[in-house]
């Protein structure tokens, strides 16, 4: 299926602007981009608190920015795309906003540290610590809420490293993951990475690009804390919700993790966006696609919560 028209239209606007292929930008001039990218979605749906807080991690401390419905009925920690290199709370705050308005849960957006000034596996363990100050945060409050990690793109990859994590360590308890186009593998040469048709914003020379950046030491590429994919054993992981995207370099990896995921016994919910290109999710108010995917998120979210209230 082609692309739906008004991702079509984007991106001939974007082309008309004369904005270099990411490949060809320093990290710096392709966190400008995300920063104009950001002015397109306006401010998003009202929230009863917007609270920002400091998680102490190794080495430093990373912000993490609490978006509070009036009765939250679950927490959701959500991990932004970016290829491990851009990427800002502002930059998602919209999106979190809107999560927060669909879900009824409150929503925790990680501002993990990104490289080349932090390379692998630092996203990962900021990730991790800041999964653990949630739960920690809660507790403090008296409030015990199902706990769902999320992300897309590089978000996604890091949801998923985190629910593979919290079994291994025998904690938190986490009740969904919520994988929006996920990185879960370093194989550039797969079926979707290689169609031309996928080569749109994200390509497979950026995602090159964005891998060297991270960690540029291939040999660790392999290890599930980078690609979760390679992960021996899925079992026992929390259910999962997958959304992939037809015109995508990393819709076959997404759609593997899920197929795994089954395998191993985890329920999963799985769908792939026809006419869509990677990001549509995140383009609230720009791209239609982006209101169908949370209209998904949202519903397999709210199934989820409603099967957890049935009794046994």
């Amino acid at each position: 299926m082609a692309l739906d028209d008004a991702t079509a239209g984007f991106l001939a606007q974007m082309a008309e602007s004369g904005a270099k292929p990411l490949h060809e930008m320093t990290p710096a001039e392709a966190r400008e981009l995300g920063g104009m990218l950001r002015d397109m979605y306006g401010p998003g749906p009202e929230v009863a608190q917007r609270i920002d807080e400091t998680v102490p991690v190794d080495g430093g401390s990373i912000g993490v920015r609490l978006l509070l419905p009036e009765d939250p009925r679950a927490v959701i920690v959500y991990y932004h795309g970016g290829g491990w290199v851009i990427g800002s709370l502002d930059e998602f705050e919209t999106l979190g906003r809107n999560l927060v308005a669909r879900t009824g849960a409150a929503v925790v957006l990680v501002d993990y540290r990104l490289a080349p000034e932090h390379r692998y596996p630092t996203a990962a363990e900021d990730s991790w610590a800041a999964l653990r100050w949630t739960v920690d945060h809660l507790a403090a409050r008296g409030l015990q809420l199902p706990l769902i990690v999320a992300g897309d793109s590089a978000g996604g990859n890091l949801a998923a490293i985190m629910a593979q994590r919290a079994k291994a360590e025998g904690g938190p308890e986490i009740s969904l993951q919520v994988l929006v186009y996920p990185v879960t593998d370093a194989d550039v040469d797969n079926a979707s990475y290689t169609d031309p048709a996928n080569q749109l914003m994200l390509s497979r020379e950026s995602m090159i690009w964005f891998w060297d950046h991270y960690a540029p030491d291939t040999a660790g590429r392999s290890r599930p804390d980078a690609s979760p994919l390679r992960a021996a054993d899925l079992s026992g992981l929390p259910p999962a919700v997958v959304l992939t995207a037809e015109h995508d370099v990393l819709r076959d990896e997404g759609e593997a993790y899920a197929e795994k995921l089954r395998a191993a016994g985890v329920p999963v919910q799985s769908r792939r966006f026809e006419g869509q290109m990677h990001g549509f999710f995140t383009f609230v108010n720009v791209l239609p696609g982006s209101a169908a995917g949370l209209d998904y998120v949202a519903d397999q979210v709210e199934k989820h919560l409603a099967g957890r209230s049935q009794p046994a």
